[in-house]
């Protein structure tokens, strides 16, 4: 049984996510202040974070940071905050989806769904077993790691399938549209807009200069390309 952690403040929103995610056979479990989700989501015991914003203790921007820093798992934002900018940043933060107050029960459930389903078929992904090589940069394909310079850099199951599709096609231009149904796929429930934020991550670890790129190369209006 998959078991779901809710960090939540606000007792009925709790309530009514645990009740229908049990209805649907997850265990749940729920924390009403940050620093008790935390506790919580650190012992790697829950298969899945939903995760409100505005938190008593800690927020849930640092919370989805630190879980993204430790562990590979779906991790959900819902909350009230509605601006583009704070989906942005969650998103930027780790999070897989943002869900905005007042929200269907019922959606949460298919989203949480969804992403248990594609975290699994990621991690169980397999692919040629080849290292592509690429001036410092080397994956081994076969291992699921990613090596700059010789070292060693941690990546997200979505980093790593972004950045092995990108290196299997040097000097094609792809759309950010085109991205996103290739790697999220029709059953995620996001949209285009956590490609650049993606990229953008993926640059942060693999590029001399992220604000200067040299592998993955933005063209405006069009799209990006990996220059091999």
């Amino acid at each position: 049984m998959k078991r779901i952690l809710i960090i939540e403040d606000d007792q009925n929103i709790a309530e009514l996510e645990r009740d229908y995610l049990q209805l649907n056979g997850y265990e749940t479990e729920i924390a009403q202040d940050g620093a008790q989700g935390m506790k919580l989501a650190l012992t790697g015991r829950f298969h899945v974070v939903i995760v409100d914003l505005m938190l008593p203790g800690k927020d849930g921007y640092q919370i989805t940071k630190e879980i993204r820093a430790k562990f590979e798992i779906p991790v959900l934002i819902v909350s009230a905050k509605s601006e583009d900018i704070d989906k942005i940043r969650g998103l930027g933060f780790g999070a897989d989806d943002y869900l905005t107050k007042p929200f269907s029960p019922a959606e949460l459930v298919a989203r949480v769904k969804s992403h248990i389903s594609r975290y699994e078929r990621l991690k169980g992904k397999t692919t040629a077993t080849e290292i592509i090589h690429c001036r410092g940069l080397e994956i081994d394909t076969a291992a699921h790691k990613v090596f700059v310079n010789g070292k060693e850099v941690q990546m997200t199951a979505r980093e790593y399938s972004l950045l092995v599709f990108f290196a299997s096609n040097p000097n094609i231009v792809f759309s950010k549209e085109h991205i996103f149904e290739t790697i999220w796929g029709n059953d995620y429930f996001g949209d285009s807009a956590t490609v650049p934020v993606h990229i953008q991550k993926i640059r942060k670890k693999i590029e001399r200069d992220p604000s200067n790129p040299e592998f993955i190369e933005t063209l405006w209006g069009t799209g990006y390309r990996f220059n091999p």
